[in-house]
């Protein structure tokens, strides 16, 4: 089962070029974050004609994320859930972030795709809701770890964990990608038990997935790597691969980001 993720900075923008991405790489499951639109303004259809079933969870012009996927969605919940998997934060839901659905191939897999706020400017108000969000998502990470599920949580994190993780780390000390709380937080949701799927197949230099639009990032190479998959132990057994599409960033009309994918035996 190939499962990606991609921010791709507005459904209306590049629709083209994310239908060009999804006929080439031909993802099972794929993962899509800030889709901007409300539910009713998404172009269901091109992507029904290639076969894939669709859930969105739209924001008026900002945030909103999707899934597509060519296996039936089964109990999709839109929205963080809480401690005990059920209802929402009525203020921090006011952002649509998050969503989850279950698809089975030969096993059943939990999928989580999110956007995690950004957080700047930092400190301050965005900053603090970053955190929150983080501390909520990791609440729900505990929860279906308790369950023993085989889930993976995905998408545009706005984390950068490590200096390798960038090209310039230094550039971003002072950011609420890297600031030092950021990274923490990040660590003690990974240390519940799950896999940075990529870390887990390679820690070579320059695997980017982010460059900014300005100052000429993407021909420096001047990136991060921000968008990313976090498996659960029974999830981490099935990885058998995990890519970055870095190519697609040259492309027309292109999102800041690239997409990132894994293959699942499952």
């Amino acid at each position: 089962m190939k499962i990606a993720s991609f921010n791709i900075n507005g459904i209306k923008a590049r629709l083209p070029a994310v239908l060009d991405w999804v006929k080439e790489a031909t993802p099972d499951v794929a993962i899509l974050q800030e889709i901007k639109t409300m539910d009713e303004g998404f172009p269901r259809e091109p992507f029904e004609d290639l076969g894939y079933n669709v859930e969105t969870h739209g924001q008026k012009s900002f945030n909103g994320v999707a899934l597509i996927s060519k296996l039936p969605l089964e109990d999709v919940r839109r929205g963080l859930p809480d401690a005990q998997g059920a209802g929402r934060d009525g203020i921090d839901d006011a952002e649509a972030r998050y969503i989850e659905a279950t698809v089975v191939g030969d096993r059943a897999v939990r999928i989580c795709g999110l956007y995690l706020p950004n957080g700047n400017p930092a400190p301050g108000p965005k900053y603090d809701y970053k955190l929150r969000w983080m501390e909520r998502l990791t609440t729900r990470a505990k929860h279906l770890l308790s369950q023993e599920e085989c889930f993976l949580m995905a998408g545009d994190f706005n984390v950068i964990p490590q200096a390798v993780d960038a090209a310039r780390p230094e550039a971003w000390k002072d950011d609420a990608l890297f600031l030092p709380e950021t990274r923490e937080a990040f660590r003690r949701l990974v240390n519940l038990g799950l896999t940075d799927a990529l870390r887990a197949r390679t820690y070579a230099p320059e695997l980017y997935t982010y460059w900014d639009f300005q100052r000429g990032a993407w021909a420096r190479n001047d990136g991060i790597r921000i968008d990313h998959f976090l498996l659960s132990p029974q999830c981490a057994d099935l990885l058998e691969d995990c890519r970055i599409d870095k190519e697609v960033r040259a492309r027309e009309k292109p999102s800041d980001h690239v997409p990132i994918w894994v293959n699942l035996a499952a």
